[in-house]
């Protein structure tokens, strides 16, 4: 077993702060994988590098005999979304593109890991940064669904210090693609671009009765076009489009491809990204050990559900474990220009992850 390595706070900052100032855009997150990793072992985690490409870190308790170990996993991702605003310090502010989305909740992992005090016999605790959450193939998390049984999770993300995510909506995406001969503007056909507007509106109009009770946007079907694009060359016209379909519990992916295809017409239709929406109660064994971590830093808890998707809705279907969000940051800066964290609140979610851990180890 390594020797384990307390970390201080500069140590903690430094190890966020170099861990955004490494580009990892999804799809290209070997360099911040290997940082990690790196980072990880010098800690005193066991570590590796999984076929997925998901950087790996761990600390276990004294094995029992030959039992399988009982696991917490705590999932983050090192992937960030595309763009690469300046790093810098300000006061207390770190800016940089994935200080909230979700490098800040990693970096948290990792410390509050490295820095518990103990783990017990046949208990493992693991961190991952997984790749290519920010893509629909979320390739990082599928691979850890496939490949471990853990008996509880935490995923980060972020939701402020205080705050824990039960829940996220499902998905589905929806490629529109129409190549047809051109005809005459005045004459009575439709245009390939009147098809796709009609087949959008009638598509709007019927996933608005899969949830005809308005409980709030969480509760709604929400759908939105992502790109439409036209070409055409005075023979034949051609119109993509991709629509986005963000899906309350109870709303499955197969019903909202029925839709689209039903008004396709000669269109052709390919549905991908489908995620099932997840909610865990507020009972939930993580839930509640991380709601009574931050009533022990002195915070007022809040649960929340969010109307985006993690590696949550991956991983959940399969694990059926206790499983919650949680990580520093404002969810509101996610892919935004100004996205930066606030270093006190980094800290502090350091410490309800330390205390959160402790509670669910010692229950395992």
């Amino acid at each position: 077993m390594k020797e384990q390595v307390a970390l201080s706070a500069a140590q903690a900052e430094a190890l966020l702060e170099e861990l955004v100032r490494i580009k990892s855009t999804s799809g290209d997150e070997r360099r911040s994988v290997e940082f990690l990793v790196d980072s990880m072992r010098s800690f005193g985690l066991e570590t590796s590098i999984d076929e997925a490409g998901n950087a790996v870190g761990w600390r276990a308790g004294d094995a029992i005999g030959g039992a399988p170990w009982r696991d917490l996993i705590l999932l983050g991702h090192i992937d960030t979304f595309p763009g690469n605003p300046p790093v810098r310090r300000e006061g207390d502010l770190l800016y940089g593109r994935g200080s909230v989305d979700a490098k800040g909740p990693l970096a948290a992992f990792v410390v509050a890991v490295a820095n518990a005090p103990s783990i017990p016999p046949g208990v493992r605790v693991m961190v991952a940064g997984a790749v290519e959450e920010e893509s629909a193939t979320s390739r990082g998390a599928r691979h850890l669904a496939a490949t471990l049984r853990p008996a509880a999770c935490i995923i980060g993300e972020p939701s402020r210090w205080d705050g824990v995510t039960l829940g996220y909506k499902g998905r589905a995406i929806v490629r529109y693609e129409l190549d047809r001969g051109c005809s005459h503007s005045a004459g009575p056909e439709e245009s390939a671009a009147d098809s796709f507007v009609r087949w959008w509106h009638e598509v709007c109009r019927d996933v608005r009765t899969l949830s005809p009770d308005d409980n709030g946007v969480f509760h709604r079907v929400q759908a939105g076009l992502r790109d439409v694009n036209t070409d055409g060359d005075g023979l034949r016209e051609r119109i993509e489009a991709a629509a986005g379909f963000r899906l309350p519990p109870g709303v499955a992916g197969a019903q909202i491809e029925e839709i689209c295809r039903r008004h396709a017409g000669p269109a052709s239709i390919r549905v991908s990204g489908v995620e099932v929406a997840h909610v865990e109660p507020r009972s939930s064994p993580v839930a509640s050990a991380l709601t009574a971590a931050i009533r022990s830093m002195g915070g007022v808890p809040r649960t929340q559900v969010k109307t985006g998707t993690a590696d949550l809705n991956v991983v959940a279907p399969v694990w059926n474990c206790p499983i919650a969000a949680y990580g520093p940051g404002d969810s509101s800066l996610d892919h935004t220009p100004d996205e930066h964290v606030s270093m006190t609140d980094y800290h502090r979610a350091i410490g309800v992850l330390g205390r959160a851990v402790g509670i669910i180890v010692d229950r395992m």
